[in-house]
């Protein structure tokens, strides 16, 4: 599969697509400016100015950030040696479509509106073709597992009637799928970036299990297998309190990011700082690659920091259209690349 030494070109790129990153000066003006109109007037000053004028500023900036992350990884996927290294990043969202087809199956038998709308062209497949396979229930050229998952996902919703569960059955696939396709790559830095993904949405749920007082084994049950802490592990953090997390776990990498997350006894701010952590520490499990000429894991290095890019430039105008303070919104922003 990839090999390092293939890399040098590609690598070279992207430190030329690096000062199209936002500098934390231009995260900065948009924190600054009064209004959504005006954060979007700087963002307008920017590399993102293409997509703003052509989806619709005002009406459509979800639009417009989306095209630009779109536009960077197809611009990514024209020069890397080996393609399904941008792809792997690209399965997340073939899963969210996946559930939006789903959601919208079960709406449209009660009577409901079909969502595709909300289907991104983010993945590997087209939504167009996603929406043929599933609407005539022929799956079979599907990739990453779902010719086998999206049966399985409709089956067991007509058993329960329970989205949760089913949402549940996609998301292990997605993870298992990410683990496969990294592990084809032969590269330690890929497969470790993947595990960090699987642990930091292992995190996530625990913490929110946690918060409502969910036993072992249903709790076990929404947490995902393959990353650098293993499910039991996991569960048996639950009847510890959140603060002694980090020291138990001060053997693994994420021990320390969990160990830098206050519990002040506002869940909503906790589950926000946690979440911000766990985006960072992502982007670290990479960041290195980024003193190496040929270190494949720079494709996903830069992919990663374009999404949190936009993931901040999203808080932020989410913020000032509800007309939050500077100082919590800039709590939010994830580091840049």
């Amino acid at each position: 599969m990839s090999r390092s030494e293939d890399y040098g070109y590609a690598v070279a790129r992207i430190r030329a697509m690096e000062p199209m990153l936002l500098d934390s000066g231009a995260i900065q003006r948009l924190l600054e400016a009064d209004d959504t109109a005006g954060a979007l007037k700087v963002l307008g000053e920017t590399c993102y100015a293409k997509s703003l004028a052509e989806k619709g500023a005002q009406e459509r900036y979800d639009a417009a950030l989306e095209a630009e992350l779109l536009s960077t990884v197809m611009e990514l996927r024209a020069f890397v040696p080996d393609k399904g290294l941008v792809d792997l990043f690209r399965i997340q969202y073939d899963f969210h479509n996946v559930k939006v087809l789903l959601k919208s199956s079960i709406l449209a038998k009660r009577g409901g509106k079909k969502r595709w709308e909300l289907m991104t062209g983010l993945g590997t497949v087209p939504t167009d073709s996603l929406v043929v396979s599933v609407e005539s229930e022929d799956y079979n050229l599907l990739p990453y597992g779902l010719s086998s998952l999206i049966p399985a996902a409709l089956a067991l919703w007509e058993q329960t009637r329970d989205i949760v569960e089913v949402e549940k059955l996609l998301d292990s696939g997605l993870f298992a799928a990410m683990l496969k396709e990294a592990e084809g790559f032969d590269e330690p830095g890929v497969l470790k970036w993947v595990k960090a993904r699987i642990d930091s949405e292992n995190f996530r749920n625990l913490l929110r299990l946690k918060r409502f007082g969910v036993g072992a084994q249903k709790a076990a049950s929404f947490l995902h297998a393959g990353g650098t802490v293993s499910v039991d592990a996991l569960v048996q953090l639950l009847p510890e309190p959140f603060e002694s997390w980090g020291r138990a776990l001060s053997h693994f990498d994420v021990g320390g990011v969990i160990s830098g997350v206050q519990d002040d006894g506002d869940f909503d701010r906790q589950i926000v700082a946690l979440e911000k952590a766990l985006d960072d520490y992502c982007r670290d499990v990479v960041s290195l690659a980024r003193y190496s000429q040929n270190a494949p894991e720079n494709v996903l290095a830069y992919l990663w920091g374009k999404e949190m890019e936009i993931k901040n430039i999203r808080t932020v105008l989410v913020s000032k259209g509800a007309s939050a303070g500077r100082d919590e919104t800039r709590r939010m922003l994830r580091n840049g690349y």
